[in-house]
């Protein structure tokens, strides 16, 4: 059965949108292309290199698309098919007959030159490096081979944009991981239409993963092809300043996206953003961003084909093999270690699309588990999310295309996955572990408590701001020691002291700290309700009493305020996370914008020698000190000592340095004066000196209980502070755990409709048979029946449960005894018993298999043959 399409009213000099999805509209039928019509030449430009791949009735369809492109086109095409290893292939000799371009075989080291066709060798597979052609001898001579995937996959790496991936007919599914690759580097995907090849399998499985831009006939494609790449907005490289001046227009069309997904990709890349949607008018033939921000108005279907393409949901298990070790080798034993009782880990992919990654961690901690053999029982917890509810049910659904074989290796495709006519499907063992929900990552709240985060190849398509503000979600989300695992092209930017790197190349990072996160980092909630929960929060932590420091406390704070230096707490690259103390006279905030940095507060004559004396210390981990500074700069030549010294008690301190300011008071000279004898005229004076000293003390008193008082509603404020934050927390965790309830909810309730609707199915299916069914679990109790079986058995619905030999049955003989056999031996029975009213059935019965292949009871079927019986009157015999 072939799949079509409606076409979309249009506006007059528009075509309607590409098939880019199961649901979407064909490319418009073009006008066949003699195959002697020059189409325009592409200039000043590297060569746009054309991957074709074909297998069963390719032959036919080549000669379709070659006889049909011209021979300026400017293109270069390579074609890869399914041959035999070990015998000589005719491809190019029987393309020649039809190209009005160059046919040749694919030799090693072969440069790969505009307007020319070069045909994969049997028994290689091609790839490519810097525009040039390799041949490599395939790991495995025989099996499944998957030569299009791999050349396709080169041809993304090599060429980006500037390739295109071309699917005509075969059997089978290879070429889609390869189309995969291209569609992450936006290169262009076109496929034969399934209803015009002879073999529609890798075409229909090229346009069900919702890859394909174009979809048309094989003669169709050339002239669509040279169309996209002779695009002006594809000709040369992308243009910041052309982003900047279309600011306007792209946000309007991010408007209208965000209006019919809901979605919001305004703290994407422009670049990125504007890359794609020039792909889009490549594909329409739309040269003005305004004509386009028109069209998606006028067909709203363009607007979830460009949602699908800016989420770039590009995947498959085991990406990054050498990530993966070293999360199997080092970050799950660590997670074991620092459980020695056990418990249950929690793991959160977000942007997950179809859940390959999330299947992936879940075969490694099986395989940890099988391997370290740790002597508690661990659970793992998988949360897979992504904004498109269309790839979460496919991960939903865990069924993936014989083609993942390359990147799954043959004993985990034995281990944890079971074969089905046309792919593959994920164990229960595994499956069961994985929870799939719609999240944005950007409005949606996060979830908590975790143990791993994996979140590859997001970061680096969104801007800087969002970037930060997501790795320091992940900070709040993690345990303390989870890990972030994140992808090879990405990092946690200046939040060094959020993460430690436990692997640099493979991007793995460790989560610092003991807390929940930076101070006033708080979940995301929508506006309304956090304005709300703001309000509830300040009432509440106002009605909690201030708590009266004890004696010791305000001494020691009297003490630290009075006779402690003047010391500040920095990070190892500088950036001060405490002051304490007056530390005026030695920093001072910089002009501009506002900067915590150690080296840029401090005073010139400072900078140079603390500069060197901190990173001394920070590199040998050892106390250090200087004797003497002057500190110019404050007019009066004063002379200081500093140290600097690594903390690492508490353990919250770890990783940070203390930087301390005493000063060096000069010892007065005291002036010698002779005794004159004289004693004052006034005697007014002692008295005057007196009352002075005792308004000093009264003063001192006094500035002295002000300072008590003062530390007194400081101690307060931080207790109510302290209060108000354990406040905030609790929400926070009530909040990320309400997520939690609703998206196991929303999982629970999918697999109950899907149960329901399978236990529908079957009902009807059994019913229609007409044939009489009885299902009786491992006890021999009764598990289900059909309505015939009420004709064989006196059975009623509260029949179920109850065992098989308490029932009143019409044949003659002892049903349970063989049904017990039966389930003893695991060997089928056979044979025709007599009942009541001289009917005659053929009663078979059959152990009932598991889909993972466990016994759990038998299957009896009751066919009615008494009309056979009658005619041929064979001997039989009852039950005995």
């Amino acid at each position: 059965m072939t799949h079509k399409s409606h076409p979309l009213p249009r506006s007059p000099k528009l075509p309607e949108p590409v098939a880019a999805a199961p649901e979407a509209v064909p490319f418009p039928a073009a006008d066949a292309v003699d195959s002697g019509v020059t189409l325009a030449p592409l200039v000043g430009r590297k060569t746009p290199i054309i991957g074709i791949g074909a297998s069963a009735g390719g032959l036919e369809a080549l000669e379709q698309f070659f006889s049909h492109v011209s021979p300026k086109s400017g293109l270069a095409y390579v074609v890869v098919q399914h041959l035999d290893p070990v015998k000589e292939s005719l491809l190019p000799d029987l393309l020649q007959r039809y190209s009005q371009v160059p046919v040749v075989q694919v030799r090693d080291i072969t440069l790969v030159e505009a307007n020319h066709v070069y045909v994969a060798p049997p028994g290689f597979e091609v790839t490519l490096l810097h525009g040039v052609l390799h041949l490599l001898k395939p790991v495995t001579p025989r099996g499944l081979q998957l030569p299009i995937d791999f050349f396709l996959r080169a041809l993304a790496l090599d060429q980006q944009a500037n390739a295109a991936g071309v699917i005509l007919s075969g059997m089978g599914s290879d070429g889609t991981l390869g189309l995969r690759a291209l569609k992450e580097k936006a290169g262009g995907v076109f496929v034969q239409a399934p209803e015009s090849a002879m073999f529609d399998a890798m075409p229909r499985n090229a346009v069900d993963s919702g890859l394909a831009d174009v979809v048309a006939p094989a003669e169709q494609l050339p002239e669509k092809i040279v169309a996209y790449f002779s695009h002006p907005l594809l000709a040369g490289p992308l243009d910041e300043r052309m982003v900047d001046r279309l600011q306007n227009s792209l946000e309007k069309i991010l408007i209208l996206v965000r209006a019919h997904t809901g979605h919001d990709f305004t703290e994407y890349k422009k670049s990125t953003v504007y890359r794609r949607i020039q792909r889009r008018m490549a594909i329409h033939q739309i040269e003005g961003v305004d004509e386009y921000v028109k069209y998606v108005r006028e067909n709203p279907v363009e607007a979830e084909l460009l949602f699908k393409e800016l989420l770039i949901g590009v995947t498959c298990f085991f990406r990054d093999p050498e990530v993966w070790q070293h999360v199997k080798l080092e970050v799950l034993p660590a997670l074991f270690a620092a459980h020695p009782e056990g418990c249950e880990l929690r793991a959160w992919v977000p942007a997950c699309s179809t859940g390959e990654e999330a299947y992936t961690l879940a075969i490694l901690f099986v395989e940890a588990l099988e391997e370290l053999k740790p002597a508690a029982r661990f659970t793992l917890q998988i949360f897979a999310t992504d904004m498109d509810k269309d790839a979460i049910e496919k991960g939903r659904i865990g069924f993936y295309p014989e083609n993942i074989a390359s990147d799954v290796s043959p004993g985990r495709l034995a281990r944890f996955f079971s074969k089905v006519p046309g792919g593959y499907n994920v164990s229960k063992e595994i499956r069961s572990m994985i929870i799939f929900a719609p999240q944005s990552l950007a409005s949606d709240p996060p979830f908590a408590k975790l143990d791993v985060l994996s979140c590859r190849n997001l970061l680096i398509y969104l801007e800087s701001e969002l970037q930060q503000k997501l790795v320091q979600m992940f900070h709040t989300s993690l345990n303390p020691g989870g890990y972030l695992v994140l992808g090879t092209a990405e990092t946690v930017g200046a939040a060094t002291h959020l993460f430690a790197a436990v692997a640099a190349k493979t991007r793995i990072y460790r989560r610092l700290g003991e807390g929940r996160g930076p101070a006033g980092m708080a979940f995301p909630l929508p506006g309304s309700v956090a304005r709300i929960k703001a309000q509830e929060l300040t009432v509440r932590a106002a009605s909690v009493a201030p708590v009266v420091p004890s004696l010791q406390t305000l001494a020691d704070q009297l003490l630290m305020k009075r006779f402690a230096p003047t010391a500040v707490l920095a990070t190892a690259q500088g950036d001060i996370v405490y002051f304490s103390g007056k530390t005026a006279k030695y920093l001072e905030p910089p002009a501009g914008k506002a900067n915590l940095n150690l080296f840029a507060m401090l005073r010139p004559s400072l900078r140079q020698p603390l500069s060197d004396l901190f990173y001394r210390t920070v590199r040998q981990k050892l106390p250090g000190k200087l004797d003497a500074v002057s500190l110019a700069d404050d007019g009066v030549g004063s002379t200081v000592r500093i140290s600097v010294e690594p903390v690492d008690d508490p353990k919250a301190f770890d990783g940070l340095f203390m930087v301390v300011f005493s000063d060096i008071v000069a010892v007065p000279v005291k002036a010698v004066t002779s005794a004159s004898g004289e004693t004052s005229q006034d005697a007014r004076v002692p008295d005057l000196m007196l009352e002075l000293a005792r308004a000093r003390e009264e003063h001192q008193a006094t500035r002295e209980e002000m300072q008590t008082s003062q530390e007194e509603l400081k101690s307060a404020n931080e207790e109510l502070q302290s209060a108000n934050e354990e406040l905030t927390t609790s929400r926070e965790e009530m909040q990320s755990m309400n997520e939690e309830l609703q998206t196991v909810n929303s999982e629970l309730q999918t697999r109950v409709d899907a149960f329901g609707r399978a236990n529908d199915d079957m009902e009807n299916l059994l019913n229609s048979t007409d044939i009489a069914t009885l299902f009786l679990d491992r006890l021999l109790h009764v598990r289900r029946f059909t309505n015939r079986a009420t004709s064989v058995i006196k059975l009623i619905p509260g029949d179920i449960g109850r065992p098989i030999s308490d029932l009143t049955s019409d044949l003659k003989g002892d049903l349970s005894s063989d049904a017990a056999d039966v389930l003893r031996t695991l060997i089928f029975k056979e044979k025709d018993v007599e009942a009541t009213g001289k009917r005659w059935f053929r009663v078979r019965i059959m152990p009932y298999r598991t889909q993972d292949n466990r016994i759990d009871g038998v299957v009896i079927t009751f066919t009615d043959i008494t009309s056979s019986k009658h005619l041929s009157e064979p001997d039989t015999a009852p039950y005995s």
